[in-house]
């Protein structure tokens, strides 16, 4: 017998200094003592956010003002099977209270945690908050130009840039015809790492470079022809991430178990000028069918972060803007 199908509205409920609040299950309930991020059942014919904002204001007492989409995804317990619809609650009215007997606390996502233990629903969003919210990607293109690209580097970790991919195909095109290229591209793989490691920001390596590095590296971005194909990733690094532009290559990478995809382009770009962008509405309909969390790139930049957030992403992606 099929397991019951619930969809659930979640509040990711952040307050400016990166605190979120979860509760604790009360004793009668199932999973009495575990905790969890508020929200509840979506009613029929309630949208995710009606069923948001009457779930906070019947558990917590609060209103909200500002929520945005984040991740979509589905979870399989003993008995049911639930769907939990995440969205980021940035602001609202009134102090949250338990108004169900449930204890209440603030507390940062990344471990070790204040309480717990946690619903294993609630484990994911908790390891997504983590995630740095500008995803920057590479354009050295030869050895040439690496010490201004370093430059823009250094720029982007002072400005607070935690995630940064090292990408050049057309490189290491080159370096497969000529050993010394590929010392030199090596070198310049050495140098991002550094001040990556430096900054406290992570780095992963396209799977355009060869396997040995991406273990080298915080992890490895494939490229959509190796989500279409599975690619093998041996042994796991920490980080998988996954380019795609459509649902195929969504369903593709969600299979897989990504981490995160990054999904575009979004609007028009210099590295696309002939493609058309698929704009904000096809991009919020593929990223509510990721099951995590969604980069946006193409034609993005510290000013679109809140448009791209607000339609669905957890981020922007982006190799020629400022970051």
């Amino acid at each position: 017998m099929p397991k019951p199908f619930i969809d659930v509205a979640v509040g990711v409920i952040l307050r400016p200094d990166g605190r979120i609040l979860l509760g604790q299950r009360p004793e009668g309930k199932p999973w009495a003592g575990w905790w969890e991020l508020p929200g509840g059942k979506i009613e029929p014919g309630e949208s995710v956010e009606q069923a948001l904002v009457r779930e906070l204001d019947e558990e917590l007492g609060i209103r909200v003002t500002a929520c945005a989409p984040w991740v979509t995804y589905v979870h399989k317990y003993p008995k049911t099977i639930v769907r939990l619809a995440f969205w980021k609650v940035t602001a609202w009215e009134g102090e949250p209270r338990g108004l169900e007997n449930q204890a209440l606390a603030w507390t940062f996502p990344h471990p070790p945690l204040e309480v717990g233990p946690l619903l294993p629903a609630t484990e994911p969003p908790l390891r997504w908050l983590t995630f740095p919210d500008r995803y920057l990607v590479s354009n050295i293109g030869t050895a040439q130009g690496l010490l201004a690209w370093l430059q823009r580097l250094d720029d982007a970790l002072k400005k607070g840039v935690g995630l940064v991919q090292f990408r050049e195909p057309q490189w290491q095109a080159l370096a497969h015809q000529n050993p010394a290229e590929q010392q030199r591209l090596d070198t310049a793989f050495e140098a991002v790492l550094q001040r990556c490691r430096q900054a406290g920001a992570q780095c992963l390596v396209n799977a355009a470079h060869p396997e040995s590095w991406w273990t080298r590296a915080d992890g490895v971005h494939l490229r959509s022809a190796d989500v279409l194909l599975k690619r093998a990733v041996p042994p796991k690094p920490a980080l998988v991430a996954a380019s795609v532009h459509n649902e195929e290559e969504r369903q593709a990478a969600s299979d897989m178990q990504v981490d995160f995809m990054v999904m575009g382009h979004v609007l028009a770009t210099a590295s696309h000028p002939d493609a058309r962008p698929m704009g904000w509405a096809r991009f919020t309909e593929l990223a509510q069918g990721a099951g995590c969390p969604v980069y946006a790139i193409g034609g993005q930049n510290a000013a679109t972060l809140a448009v791209a957030q607000q339609h669905g992403a957890h981020g922007i992606a982006f190799m020629r803007a400022d970051a």
